[in-house]
């Protein structure tokens, strides 16, 4: 059943009721309220015995509370029956570098049309660590589904995302990538004012890197895009058969290509020949490139932040890390605190030197960056990603655009 109203016109979209029956009654109004912190850790099946070990050492000595049991009750060590591919195996480690360290929180409530695919394309992206659908920024606290078209409410998504994990400019840039940007009041098939694109700023500084998003959108476009940035002033959650509802109904009405959320946010480029890059590069940046070597501590480049820009592939110019996430760990070589975007890099065990240690590699190409380890900073996640400055390529904030690197703007936002 489509569904009409003076103000709503979505001929792909049937809303049931908790029976599964499109005519349902819609339920009661459901109260206004902030979303429940999750405290329990992501579960994720770690694929080595010894890695599991490594992972309860550095839970325990990353804490500093009496919660040692819970963290280490809250992790799933159920080792998968089968293995999978090389890019599921390095997924798999990403969910196990994620999961250690500290857990941080933030939200934001974005809309982006109907928030039945809007909600299912964010739950994908590695470092959401919960969802919810609901109705934003309208009158009245007490609303239902079929209240909104006239109380101007916006179908929306509370993300509940660990900023250490995963940069509140990715998930602004893919929510440009999901909506029609020019659109007024539609998106996809769904028409009327609560389908409009909207991005509802948490804090001050939410609300300045979706400007400096909307700005790069306006570049790009050569206008002025339709989303509106406003501060959040209510937010009710959606009826429960709302809730997560193409998980419940998999071939349920989805106005977004949910199969974006796993194309790379940066398509790779292709790498020369070996001999070629034998060529280009000095002896020490192949075999740390391409062998899996390591730079002695202290010898490179870019070690102690200088000043604000991007890190990219040396050879393929992928976007790795964000000045804004570097520090001097005293170890030698540059380290980070998190990548740039959650699909920069990819992950293997490594048991080389008689260690075992989780190596990091440019997504895609396999050139050899360097380690992540659980020793970085508590208040910036507890990671420390440990790369060999001759992977690196420094491009200065202000030439990041002329360089081809406009999206990646409101990633380097601190001076």
């Amino acid at each position: 059943m489509a569904k009409n109203s003076p103000s709503s016109i979505n001929p792909g979209k049937n809303v049931p009721g908790e029976n599964g029956s499109a005519n349902s009654k819609a339920e009661s109004p459901v109260s206004s309220g902030t979303a429940t912190e999750t405290n329990d850790a992501i579960k994720y099946p770690l694929v080595s015995k010894i890695q599991k070990k490594i992972d309860s050492r550095s839970i325990l000595q990353n804490d500093d509370s009496s919660s040692v049991a819970e963290k280490l009750n809250a992790v799933d060590y159920t080792e998968p029956e089968e293995q999978g591919s090389e890019a599921e195996m390095a997924a798999q480690i990403q969910k196990r570098v994620y999961a250690q360290g500290t857990q941080t929180q933030k939200e934001i409530v974005l809309a982006a049309g109907c928030f039945w695919g809007s909600e299912a394309y964010f739950k994908k992206v590695p470092g959401v660590l919960d969802t919810e659908v609901g109705y934003a920024n309208g009158e009245g606290d007490h609303v239902t589904y079929y209240d909104i078209p006239y109380t101007g409410h916006a179908e929306s998504v509370r993300i509940t995302y660990d900023p250490s994990r995963v940069h509140l400019a990715e998930l602004l840039l893919r929510f440009t990538r999901i909506i029609n940007p020019l659109s007024v009041n539609r998106q996809g098939n769904d028409i009327g004012a609560q389908y409009r694109a909207a991005i509802f700023s948490a804090d001050a500084e939410s609300r300045k890197v979706a400007e400096a998003t909307l700005a790069v959108l306006e570049k790009k476009l050569g206008k002025k895009p339709t989303v509106i940035l406003e501060d959040l002033r209510n937010f009710i959650p959606a009826e429960e058969h709302h809730q997560d509802y193409l998980d419940k109904n998999p071939g349920g009405y989805c106005h977004i290509n949910l199969s974006q959320a796993e194309e790379a946010l940066f398509p790779e480029k292709a790498l020369p020949s070996d001999d070629d890059l034998r060529k280009m590069l000095d002896e020490e940046s192949y075999k740390v490139l391409r062998q899996k070597g390591t730079e002695p501590p202290h010898s490179g480049d870019y070690i102690v932040p200088s000043e604000p820009g991007l890190y990219v592939d040396k050879v393929s110019g992928k976007p790795l890390f964000s000045s804004d996430d570097q520090f001097d760990a005293g170890c030698g070589w540059p380290s980070f605190a998190m990548t740039v975007t959650t699909d920069a890099t990819d992950y293997e065990d490594d048991d080389s030197h008689g260690m075992s240690r989780i190596e990091v590699d440019s997504r895609g190409n396999g050139n050899h960056l360097g380690h992540v380890f659980p020793d970085g900073p508590k208040d910036r996640g507890g990671l420390r990603y440990c790369i060999n400055s001759v992977s690196l390529r420094f491009i200065p904030r202000e030439q990041m655009e002329a360089e081809g690197y406009l999206e990646l703007l409101p990633f380097v936002m601190k001076p």
